[in-house]
Protein backbone atom coordinates (compact mmCIF):
# COMPACT_ATOMS: atom_id res chain seq x y z
CA UNK A 1 0.00 0.00 0.00
CA UNK A 2 1.33 3.35 -1.00
CA UNK A 3 2.41 5.55 2.31
CA UNK A 4 0.71 8.71 2.61
CA UNK A 5 4.45 10.75 1.77
CA UNK A 6 5.17 8.46 -1.69
CA UNK A 7 1.31 9.79 -2.47
CA UNK A 8 2.16 13.47 -2.03
CA UNK A 9 6.15 12.81 -3.91
CA UNK A 10 3.67 11.21 -6.85
CA UNK A 11 0.52 14.06 -6.34
CA UNK A 12 -0.75 15.55 -9.77
CA UNK A 13 -2.33 18.66 -9.47
CA UNK A 14 -5.30 19.09 -11.68
CA UNK A 15 -5.06 21.47 -14.91
CA UNK A 16 -4.85 24.75 -13.82
CA UNK A 17 -3.20 24.08 -10.04
CA UNK A 18 0.18 23.91 -8.78
CA UNK A 19 0.82 21.83 -6.06
CA UNK A 20 3.58 24.51 -3.70
CA UNK A 21 5.83 23.82 -0.61
CA UNK A 22 4.84 25.83 2.35
CA UNK A 23 7.91 27.35 2.18
CA UNK A 24 6.54 29.72 -0.49
CA UNK A 25 3.64 30.62 1.15
CA UNK A 26 4.22 34.43 1.37
CA UNK A 27 6.49 34.72 -1.71
CA UNK A 28 6.06 36.65 -3.89
CA UNK A 29 6.31 34.44 -6.91
CA UNK A 30 3.29 32.57 -5.44
CA UNK A 31 1.60 35.89 -5.86
CA UNK A 32 2.47 36.67 -9.52
CA UNK A 33 1.42 33.21 -10.41
CA UNK A 34 -2.04 33.96 -7.98
CA UNK A 35 -2.31 37.10 -10.85
CA UNK A 36 -1.68 35.22 -13.76
CA UNK A 37 -4.61 32.62 -12.41
CA UNK A 38 -3.23 29.31 -11.20
CA UNK A 39 -4.81 27.86 -8.42
CA UNK A 40 -2.08 26.83 -5.94
CA UNK A 41 -2.41 23.78 -3.33
CA UNK A 42 0.04 24.17 -0.74
CA UNK A 43 1.69 20.99 0.92
CA UNK A 44 4.16 20.30 4.06
CA UNK A 45 5.59 16.80 2.93
CA UNK A 46 6.76 17.57 -1.23
CA UNK A 47 10.05 16.33 -0.44
CA UNK A 48 13.29 18.13 -2.04
CA UNK A 49 10.86 20.02 -5.17
CA UNK A 50 9.46 23.19 -5.06
CA UNK A 51 6.37 22.79 -6.98
CA UNK A 52 4.72 19.79 -8.84
CA UNK A 53 2.68 20.85 -11.91
CA UNK A 54 -0.15 19.09 -13.86
CA UNK A 55 2.34 17.66 -16.85
CA UNK A 56 3.50 15.17 -14.47
CA UNK A 57 6.68 17.38 -14.38
CA UNK A 58 8.08 19.07 -10.68
CA UNK A 59 10.61 22.23 -10.23
CA UNK A 60 13.26 22.74 -8.34
CA UNK A 61 14.28 26.25 -8.01
CA UNK A 62 17.88 27.77 -7.69
CA UNK A 63 18.17 30.99 -6.56
CA UNK A 64 20.57 33.64 -6.91
CA UNK A 65 21.26 33.29 -3.05
CA UNK A 66 21.78 29.60 -2.84
CA UNK A 67 24.43 30.08 -5.90
CA UNK A 68 26.28 32.40 -3.97
CA UNK A 69 26.09 31.00 -0.45
CA UNK A 70 28.09 28.21 -1.98
CA UNK A 71 28.00 24.34 -2.95
CA UNK A 72 24.94 23.36 -0.66
CA UNK A 73 22.76 23.39 -3.32
CA UNK A 74 24.15 20.62 -5.08
CA UNK A 75 23.51 18.03 -2.41
CA UNK A 76 19.64 19.34 -2.72
CA UNK A 77 20.24 18.77 -6.47
CA UNK A 78 21.34 15.39 -6.10
CA UNK A 79 18.93 14.22 -3.64
CA UNK A 80 16.23 16.08 -6.14
CA UNK A 81 17.91 13.60 -9.17
CA UNK A 82 17.56 10.46 -6.82
CA UNK A 83 14.06 11.54 -5.31
CA UNK A 84 11.20 9.10 -5.57
CA UNK A 85 8.67 10.68 -7.50
CA UNK A 86 7.87 9.43 -10.78
CA UNK A 87 7.69 12.79 -12.03
CA UNK A 88 10.29 14.55 -14.96
CA UNK A 89 12.78 16.74 -12.80
CA UNK A 90 12.89 20.41 -13.98
CA UNK A 91 15.33 22.88 -12.81
CA UNK A 92 14.58 26.79 -12.26
CA UNK A 93 17.83 28.62 -11.83
CA UNK A 94 18.93 32.22 -11.28
CA UNK A 95 20.69 33.46 -13.98
CA UNK A 96 21.49 37.43 -12.63
CA UNK A 97 24.13 39.98 -12.86
CA UNK A 98 25.47 38.30 -9.09
CA UNK A 99 25.02 34.75 -9.93
CA UNK A 100 25.96 34.48 -13.46
CA UNK A 101 30.03 33.63 -13.07
CA UNK A 102 28.70 30.94 -11.48
CA UNK A 103 26.35 30.02 -14.17
CA UNK A 104 28.51 27.94 -15.89
CA UNK A 105 29.64 25.61 -13.35
CA UNK A 106 25.62 25.59 -12.01
CA UNK A 107 24.70 24.36 -15.74
CA UNK A 108 27.58 21.73 -16.01
CA UNK A 109 26.63 20.52 -13.11
CA UNK A 110 22.87 20.31 -13.01
CA UNK A 111 23.12 19.42 -17.63
CA UNK A 112 26.04 16.93 -17.87
CA UNK A 113 26.63 15.61 -14.06
CA UNK A 114 23.13 15.01 -13.20
CA UNK A 115 21.34 14.73 -16.58
CA UNK A 116 18.43 17.02 -15.53
CA UNK A 117 16.90 19.77 -17.84
CA UNK A 118 17.71 23.28 -16.71
CA UNK A 119 15.74 26.58 -17.37
CA UNK A 120 17.42 29.75 -16.83
CA UNK A 121 14.97 32.29 -15.29
CA UNK A 122 16.05 35.96 -14.62
CA UNK A 123 13.85 36.15 -11.15
CA UNK A 124 10.76 35.18 -9.52
CA UNK A 125 9.06 37.10 -12.35
CA UNK A 126 10.27 35.48 -15.10
CA UNK A 127 9.80 32.33 -13.43
CA UNK A 128 5.91 32.87 -12.82
CA UNK A 129 5.74 33.76 -16.40
CA UNK A 130 7.24 30.02 -17.06
CA UNK A 131 5.71 28.30 -14.79
CA UNK A 132 1.87 30.06 -15.52
CA UNK A 133 2.73 28.65 -18.96
CA UNK A 134 3.30 25.36 -18.40
CA UNK A 135 0.38 25.46 -16.01
CA UNK A 136 -2.68 26.23 -18.31
CA UNK A 137 -0.11 25.23 -21.57
CA UNK A 138 -0.32 21.26 -20.23
CA UNK A 139 -3.80 20.54 -20.35
CA UNK A 140 -2.91 16.78 -20.81
CA UNK A 141 -0.88 14.15 -18.56
CA UNK A 142 2.20 14.14 -21.06
CA UNK A 143 5.21 15.93 -20.35
CA UNK A 144 6.47 17.47 -23.02
CA UNK A 145 9.79 17.42 -21.77
CA UNK A 146 10.19 13.67 -21.99
CA UNK A 147 9.26 13.79 -25.18
CA UNK A 148 12.05 12.54 -28.62
CA UNK A 149 10.46 12.47 -31.53
CA UNK A 150 10.90 16.16 -33.73
CA UNK A 151 6.80 15.79 -34.64
CA UNK A 152 5.95 15.40 -30.51
CA UNK A 153 8.12 18.54 -30.11
CA UNK A 154 6.08 20.79 -31.75
CA UNK A 155 3.60 21.45 -28.85
CA UNK A 156 2.38 24.14 -28.37
CA UNK A 157 4.27 24.44 -24.89
CA UNK A 158 7.77 23.91 -26.06
CA UNK A 159 7.01 26.02 -28.75
CA UNK A 160 6.34 29.03 -26.26
CA UNK A 161 9.13 28.16 -24.18
CA UNK A 162 12.00 28.29 -27.54
CA UNK A 163 9.69 31.66 -28.30
CA UNK A 164 10.81 33.45 -24.42
CA UNK A 165 14.67 33.48 -26.31
CA UNK A 166 15.10 36.87 -27.72
CA UNK A 167 15.49 37.01 -31.10
CA UNK A 168 13.33 34.03 -31.54
CA UNK A 169 9.98 33.77 -32.82
CA UNK A 170 7.49 31.68 -33.89
CA UNK A 171 9.21 30.97 -37.55
CA UNK A 172 12.49 30.68 -35.90
CA UNK A 173 11.31 28.63 -33.06
CA UNK A 174 9.49 25.82 -35.16
CA UNK A 175 12.93 25.55 -37.73
CA UNK A 176 14.47 24.99 -34.36
CA UNK A 177 12.18 22.23 -33.06
CA UNK A 178 12.17 20.42 -36.06
CA UNK A 179 15.65 19.75 -36.15
CA UNK A 180 16.49 18.94 -32.95
CA UNK A 181 14.93 16.04 -31.47
CA UNK A 182 15.01 17.34 -27.66
CA UNK A 183 14.34 20.20 -25.65
CA UNK A 184 17.86 19.43 -23.54
CA UNK A 185 19.73 19.19 -26.93
CA UNK A 186 18.78 22.47 -28.31
CA UNK A 187 19.39 24.10 -24.79
CA UNK A 188 23.16 22.72 -25.16
CA UNK A 189 23.72 23.20 -29.00
CA UNK A 190 26.46 25.18 -29.64
CA UNK A 191 26.41 28.37 -32.03
CA UNK A 192 27.98 26.44 -34.82
CA UNK A 193 25.07 23.78 -35.00
CA UNK A 194 22.17 26.27 -34.69
CA UNK A 195 23.48 29.42 -37.19
CA UNK A 196 22.02 26.91 -40.43
CA UNK A 197 19.18 27.35 -38.62
CA UNK A 198 18.64 30.64 -37.85
CA UNK A 199 21.09 32.54 -38.70
CA UNK A 200 24.30 34.18 -37.05
CA UNK A 201 22.55 36.70 -34.91
CA UNK A 202 20.14 34.37 -33.49
CA UNK A 203 22.30 31.42 -32.99
CA UNK A 204 24.32 33.52 -30.59
CA UNK A 205 21.32 35.13 -28.84
CA UNK A 206 20.19 31.41 -28.05
CA UNK A 207 23.14 30.25 -26.96
CA UNK A 208 23.54 33.35 -24.92
CA UNK A 209 20.53 32.76 -23.22
CA UNK A 210 21.48 29.60 -22.27
CA UNK A 211 25.13 29.97 -21.47
CA UNK A 212 25.08 33.37 -20.42
CA UNK A 213 28.00 32.66 -18.05
CA UNK A 214 29.93 31.13 -20.61
CA UNK A 215 29.02 33.99 -23.94
CA UNK A 216 30.46 36.59 -21.15
CA UNK A 217 33.42 34.57 -21.31
CA UNK A 218 33.77 33.63 -17.23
Amino acid sequence: METKAAAVLNAVPPYGHLIASEKWTNSSLIQRLKGGGVKILFEKELGVADFHLPNKSCILYVSECDIIAGNSYKRKLVGYRNSSSSFQELVLVENTRLSEQYFSAVHKFVVFDLGLTLLPVSGQTEASQLITQIVHGGGGRENPFRRRTRSQLLDPLILALVQQVPGVGRVKALALLQHFSSIQKLCNAAPAQLEPIVGHAAAQQIHKFFHKATAAGT
